[in-house]
């Protein structure tokens, strides 16, 4: 049982002690225990970014396949086209992209960049919090687990690997990142700060009677200082695409630097788009403005760091292949993942194309999953981090023999 000093133990009027809220302010508290990184013996330094988009992101709004003469009909007025004043980015003679995120079109370009489409976990039903478990935790149904697929492939690293710790982006850990390996978090915060030196003679306080505390505050404060900075102020009339940036940049300014993790993730919010989705523009549009200036901001900030670096974004499930009467689309099954940075092997869209005539929609509406999303996450975990096919199979994402790694992600 642990004991308490009472003096610095007080409770807070929430009912919180002083101490755990120090512990959680500092956002980098539990770093200063945590072993250092070497970089691998052949000289690449892998970083690995999973971006998770919650609401259910329209995939067929997205990349859309306009090459399948029954898109436009379901699709509608918020279909995407090759040609005309708001014209998508042609990714291939079938496909072709949103064009809110010309940054992903350039990467793409640069072979930097892929897409896999008709993607879906094993779920097949509409609840968001079912979903976004399944997604996160790695088992093939909800409600499984505490803990998440990421934090698991941390424990079941080779041994001698040198990936030690991951970044958890957020006011809380997402699910994917829970669990028993070392994890460290980070969130942009809005209210103001105290001041540089009140901070460190509270440190400097703690130090007398909780040098452990003390330790790890001051590495907080540090890392936290790291991550911000002028170019981290939220701007005047800013918007949810321009928060996605800011909460990238500060993310990649801590997985850049040469002791920093090498494993992060991220969540969205926002992606439910029941109406007013739009087509080339609208709210989607916002949303995708907002995700691809976050990939650019990971290129970016990451530097050097960029050439070892895949970043993969996935959701819940797909939406209806159908518009609705408010011009959005509802819960629905088959979607997309994305896949950036300097190590994937890209572009190219990677599709078993299922086809969209009535006959060929799951339960005869949603655009029907060809491709397991396990098998994308198992792939970029074995070529990044070497992950062998039973950890996969077995601790990673339990029971899932039958879902073979996808080879030839990264190059």
């Amino acid at each position: 049982m642990e004991t308490t000093n009472d003096c610095c133990e007080g409770r807070t009027p929430n009912g919180y002690s002083r101490r755990a809220m120090l512990l959680g302010g500092a956002s980098f508290a539990a770093w200063a225990y945590l072993p250092k990184f070497a970089r691998a013996a052949d000289g690449r330094d892998p970083r690995l970014v999973v971006v998770i988009l919650r609401g259910a992101l329209d995939g067929l709004a997205t990349v859309a396949p306009i090459g399948d003469p029954d898109y436009t009909g379901l699709h509608g007025s918020i279909a995407l086209s090759a040609s005309g004043p708001n014209a998508a980015v042609a990714l291939d003679s079938f496909f072709v992209l949103h064009p809110s995120m010309p940054e992903f079109a350039r990467m793409y370009r640069d072979k930097k960049a892929a897409v896999v489409h008709a993607v879906a976990t094993p779920y097949r039903d509409r609840s968001h919090f079912d979903g976004q478990d399944v997604l996160e935790s790695g088992f093939a149904g909800p409600g499984r687990v505490q803990s998440g697929w990421l934090n698991r492939a941390l424990e079941g690293l080779p041994k001698g690997e040198r990936v030690m710790s991951a970044l958890a982006v957020g006011p809380t850990a997402p699910l994917v990142l829970r669990g028993a390996a070392p994890t460290v978090g980070w969130a942009p915060v809005a209210l103001p700060q105290a001041a540089d030196d009140t901070a460190m003679r509270l440190a400097e306080l703690y130090q007398h009677r909780d040098p452990a505390l003390a330790s790890a505050l001051r590495q907080g404060l540090a890392l936290d200082k790291a991550a911000q900075g002028d170019d981290m102020k939220p701007k005047r009339g800013g918007n949810g695409a321009g928060a996605m940036r800011l909460v990238a940049r500060g993310a990649a300014k801590l997985m850049a630097a040469d002791n920093g993790p090498r494993i992060g993730a991220l969540a969205f919010d926002g992606w439910d788009t029941h109406a007013n989705e739009g087509g080339p523009v609208g709210r989607l549009a916002q949303l995708l403005s907002g995700l691809d200036g976050a990939l650019a901001e990971f290129e970016s900030g990451l530097g050097p760091r960029w050439r070892d670096t895949v970043i993969v974004v996935a959701t819940e499930f797909g939406r209806t292949a159908r518009i609705n009467g408010t011009q959005g689309t509802d819960h629905g099954t088959g979607t997309i993942a994305l896949l950036a940075g300097g190590a994937v092997k890209g572009g190219r869209v990677i599709a078993d194309w299922p086809g969209l005539k009535p006959a060929n929609l799951y339960q005869g509406r949603d655009l029907a999953p060809t491709t397991d999303l396990r098998a994308v996450m198992k792939g970029v975990l074995q070529d990044q981090f070497g992950l062998g096919d039973r950890v996969l199979a077995e601790t990673v994402f339990p029971d899932s023999a039958p879902v073979k790694p996808m080879k030839g992600l990264v190059g």
